[in-house]
């Protein structure tokens, strides 16, 4: 319902706040009294009212009534009280800075909660930029809140699509996303021209983890947002020199320099702009389960890695794996030891069932999200599970006994997996943010267990990297090296 003109949504109000402050104008203007006219026995007394104002008066209060009485009642959820404590603070917070970090935890109402603050500051026009897969329920969540201002939702890797530049706030979700160094990511860039093109709207991030890996993460996260609190510093290296131990380190006979050594100062100088918030403190009882599945692999498997850390190439009658780098070890390696591999030709192939049959062994009857890395293991469980009992659609998970697979970087943010069971990973990915976002999938506040299933190859690479993982840190190059006389 839209009117071509109400009374202006004030400033930290919510939809039912303006009604209830329409009512009470609107009480106010129809007061009347008793006024006596004529002489005599021609006196008659009317009723007129007390405050004169003109029709278009009377009629722009009246339309704006209706108007918040209709979005208050189309409003078809209650947010929790610590969602508008949130609202309160944000809004008083974003008026003042003019950018706002929620830094809560998944599940916890990140996106109807920045909604709902857009609203509490009269916003008109709002841009949502999140993941492509995330697009659905961040509408849907528009939809239920039913906010007093327009909003385009839109996918970061087509931000450059958008012409418009009349937004008055652009929300960005999974802001660590952003926050790749010591150059920016093609990502970071893209918001900060838009933020620029759009002359400086006001500015929400948010993340369940801002800097999953390195405090030096921020830095780009903020850096296209006028007045954020490292705007003195030109570049990400004139931010270093304040705020970041560099080190150098040697890789592949090459000094690099490591610019992961971001100090607390970093979060302390933060902390005016960010509201963090804890499943903990929003009231969630959720424990997970973590459980390891070793899987013994076929014996072909065991001699092509085999083979593979000896002699680094592995020469088929058509194809080539090739590993001359530590990097190529690496990668090649975490493929084999789940079953795939990827030839120096581009072509890929299935060479392992063993860790799908696995999975379908012991979760067929179970409604699962199973989380897998390279593309080929999803054409692996396709070949176990087939069509008729797995899929890669959310809608269909959610409308269906099927079980869902998600590559772990796209399913790891922005989607809900309630209705599932349990989550399987037919193998792990190197990111710390993949292991705190994607494990927390299932996780809603009336849950009280979640189980994780790792599924490991036996003597494989996955259990060091899980172990690094859980340190918070990537298994890099140097974790990888030291691993490998293990391996």
């Amino acid at each position: 319902m839209k009117m071509n003109s109400i009374i202006e949504h004030r400033f930290g109000y919510t939809n039912k706040m303006m009604y209830e402050h329409c009512l009470v104008l609107y009480s106010v203007l129809n007061q009347s009294m008793e006024v006596k006219e004529g002489r005599g026995k021609a006196t008659i007394t009317k009723r007129k009212f007390k405050y004169s104002n003109s029709e278009s008066e009377r009629k722009l209060i009246e339309d704006s009534l209706n108007y918040y009485k209709y979005k208050m009642e189309n409003q078809k959820l209650e947010l929790r009280g610590y969602q508008v404590d949130i609202i309160k603070r944000g809004t008083i917070k974003l008026k003042e800075f003019g950018f706002l970090y929620l830094a809560m935890e998944v599940r916890t109402g990140k996106t109807l909660t920045s909604l709902g603050i857009a609203d509490g500051i009269g916003c008109k026009n709002v841009l949502f930029v999140t993941k492509k897969k995330a697009i659905g329920s961040i509408q849907s969540d528009y939809d239920m809140m039913s906010p007093s201002f327009d909003i385009t939702i839109i996918n970061y890797e087509s931000l450059h699509t958008i012409k418009d530049f009349t937004f008055d706030m652009i929300v960005c979700d999974e802001a660590h996303s952003m926050g790749a160094f010591p150059k920016p990511s093609e990502r970071a860039k893209l918001v900060k021209e838009f933020i620029a093109k759009n002359k400086n709207p006001y500015v929400i991030l948010l993340s369940g983890t801002p800097t999953p890996e390195s405090y030096s993460q921020m830095y780009h996260q903020v850096y296209g947002i006028k007045g954020n609190p490292f705007s003195q510093h030109k570049n990400f290296y004139r931010f270093c020199d304040e705020y970041v131990a560099v080190k150098e380190r040697m890789i592949n006979s090459l000094l690099i320099k490591d610019y992961s050594g971001g100090s607390q100062k970093i979060l302390d100088k933060m902390n005016p702009y960010i509201i963090n918030y804890t499943q903990k403190q929003a009231g969630f009882k959720v424990e997970t389960r973590e459980h390891i599945m070793h899987v013994k692999m076929s014996d072909m498997t065991y001699s092509l890695t085999a083979k593979l850390k000896r002699d680094l190439v592995i020469q088929g009658k058509e194809d080539v794996i090739l590993a001359d780098t530590p990097v190529k070890l690496m990668m090649k390696l975490h493929q084999l030891y789940s079953g795939t591999i990827k030839f120096e030709s581009g072509n890929s192939m299935v060479m392992d069932l063993s860790k799908a049959k696995t999975i379908y062994d012991n979760f067929c009857v179970a409604k699962i999200g199973i989380f897998y890395k390279f593309k080929e293991e999803l054409n692996a469980l396709m070949q176990v599970y087939g069509p008729e009992n797995l899929t890669t659609d959310l809608s269909v998970f959610e409308d269906t006994d099927k079980s869902i697979a998600l590559q772990i970087v796209s399913g790891r943010e922005g989607i809900s997996l309630k209705k599932a069971e349990a989550l399987v990973y037919y193998n792990i990915d190197f990111s710390a943010t993949s292991y705190w976002q994607s494990k927390d999938r299932m996780t809603t506040k009336d849950r009280l267990e979640n189980d994780v299933y790792w599924v490991f190859a036996e003597g494989g690479i996955e259990d060091s990297i899980y172990k690094a993982v859980l340190d918070k840190k990537d298994y890099t190059i140097n974790h990888f090296r030291k691993d490998l006389l293990n391996l």
